[in-house]
C-alpha cells in the first residue's frame, strides 16, 4: 500500500495503550490523567438552543471566545477575543502547530521529559527535537542559551505550570529569564496550560506570553481537566502573526469544534458556580494528592524520590536503584495495576531509565493502599532479579 513518508513516523500511544489495558474493573489504575469521575460537573442541556446543532464557525462560538478572552486577560495574557480560537481540545493546538511549522528535519526546542503526545505528534511531522533539561524552578538556562545560540528552533514547547509529567512549576525569574532567551533570539513560544488552575497552595504566575516583547506565542488551554473531557473543548491564543494561519489550519481539518461542547463550556466559563466549582475542586485534589503521599511515603520510600506536586494530577517518581520501568509494565497489569513508565516522556528514552509517572487524581482512595503496595512489590522483584 502507498502510504505517506510520514507514516514511518507514527508511533502508537503507550499511554492510550495502557488505559485500555486498564479498562477492567478490578485494575487499580495510576496510568492516566483522567479527573475524577465524581468531581465532573452535572450538565444541564435543557435550555440548549436548537440552532446548536447546525454549523458554526471555524473560530469558535463567539460569546465563548469572549469569555475566555477575558479569563486569559486576567491573568496577564494580552489578547482579544479575535485572538481566540477554539479547538477540539488543546491536543489540536499541538496538531495545527505541527502543521504551521514542522517539515521533516525541522528543529524543536522541548523540557526533558516533556508531554508524551506532544512528542508523538511533533515526530510524527519529522522534527528534530532538542531538549533541555528541567530543573526544580524551570529549564537549565544555562542548556537553553546554548541550544538557542547553536541552533535555530521553529519553536519552544513549555509546560510551565504543574508540568507534565513532573509536576514542576517555573519560578517568576525563571520564566522572565526564558522570555527574555525567547525574544533574544526570536524564538516563537508554544505555551501549554491544562494544569494551570488546579492549583493547591494559592501561588500564582502570569504566563510566560504576557512576558514576550518581540517573539510570536501560541498560548493553549483546555477544560478537559476543569470540567469534562468528553466535551472536547480547547482553546489556543495566539500573536496576530500567527493567527490567521492557524485559523485556516483549523478549516481544513475539521471546520469547528464540536458547537454542543463549547455551548456547555459557556454556560460554566467566567461564571460564579464555575468559580465555585473550581474551589471544591481545588479542594478534592489536595486531600486526594496529600493521601496518595503518605500511601508512597509507606510504600515508596526506600524504592524512590519525588518531589510534593503543589498542583496537577501526577507525581513523578526517580527511582533510586535505575532501570527501564517499561519492562515491569506487563508484570505490574497481572498484578492488575498499571502506571505510567517515565521513559517515553523523553526523546531518547532508553538513556533516562528509572522514572515513574503516578496520576492521584483518578484512583477509589479505598483501593489507593493497596495498588501502591502492589506497584512497590513489582519493582522490588524486579530489582532482585536484576541484583541476583
Amino acid at each position: 500500500m502507498a502510504f505517506s513518508e510520514r507514516i514511518t513516523r507514527l508511533k502508537s500511544s503507550l499511554i492510550r495503550e495502557i488505559l485500555a489495558a486498564a479498562q477492567r474493573p478490578e485494575v487499580m489504575s495510576f496510568a492516566g490523567g483522567l479527573p475524577a469521575q465524581q468531581m465532573l460537573p452535572h450538565t444541564d442541556w435543557t435550555e440548549m438552543p436548537r440552532g446548536i446543532g447546525q454549523y458554526g464557525m471555524s473560530e469558535g462560538e463567539p460569546e465563548l471566545r469572549e469569555a475566555l478572552a477575558a479569563e486569559a486577560r486576567a491573568i496577564g495574557v494580552p489578547c482579544e477575543a479575535s485572538q481566540v480560537l477554539i479547538v477540539s481540545g488543546s491536543q489540536q493546538t499541538l496538531d495545527l502547530a505541527a502543521k504551521l511549522y514542522l517539515d521533516k528535519g525541522t528543529e524543536i526546542l522541548l523540557e526533558a521529559p516533556t508531554y508524551l503526545a506532544a512528542l508523538q505528534t511533533f515526530q510524527l511531522f519529522g522534527a528534530e527535537c532538542l531538549t533541555v533539561p528541567l530543573q526544580a524552578e524551570g529549564p537549565d538556562l544555562i542548556a537553553l542559551r546554548q541550544r538557542l545560540e547553536q541552533h535555530k528552533p521553529a519553536f519552544a514547547y513549555l509546560i510551565p505550570t504543574f508540568q507534565n509529567p513532573s509536576a514542576v512549576r517555573y519560578s517568576e525569574a525563571r520564566r522572565d529569564a526564558v522570555a527574555a532567551l525567547l525574544d533574544e533570539f526570536g524564538v516563537t513560544l508554544i505555551e501549554d496550560e491544562p494544569y494551570r488552575e488546579l492549583n493547591f497552595d494559592g501561588g500564582s504566575a502570569t504566563p510566560i506570553v504576557s512576558r514576550l516583547k518581540k517573539a510570536s506565542w501560541i498560548y493553549t488551554g483546555t477544560v478537559s481537566k476543569t470540567l469534562a473531557p468528553g466535551l472536547r473543548v480547547g482553546f489556543l491564543i495566539a500573536s496576530a502573526d500567527l493567527y490567521p494561519y492557524l485559523l485556516r489550519l483549523k478549516q481544513a481539518a475539521d471546520l469547528h469544534t464540536n458547537r454542543v461542547g463549547q455551548w456547555q463550556a459557556l454556560q460554566w466559563i467566567g461564571t460564579e458556580r464555575y468559580r465555585e466549582h473550581m474551589a471544591g475542586l481545588r479542594d478534592f485534589y489536595r486531600q486526594r494528592r496529600d493521601a496518595f503521599e503518605a500511601a508512597l511515603q509507606e510504600h515508596f520510600s526506600d524504592l524512590a524520590e519525588w518531589n510534593s506536586p503543589q498542583g496537577g494530577l501526577f507525581f513523578w517518581l526517580t527511582l533510586k536503584q535505575r532501570f527501564d520501568t517499561r519492562t515491569i509494565l506487563n508484570a505490574a497489569l497481572a498484578k492488575d495495576v498499571a502506571f505510567m513508565p517515565g521513559e517515553p516522556f523523553f526523546t531518547d528514552p532508553d538513556a533516562n531509565p528509572g522514572y515513574l509517572r503516578l496520576n492521584f487524581s483518578h484512583i477509589d482512595p479505598s483501593r489507593l493502599d493497596e495498588g501502591l503496595q502492589r506497584l512497590a512489590a513489582v519493582i522490588r522483584q524486579a530489582q532482585a532479579v536484576r541484583a541476583a
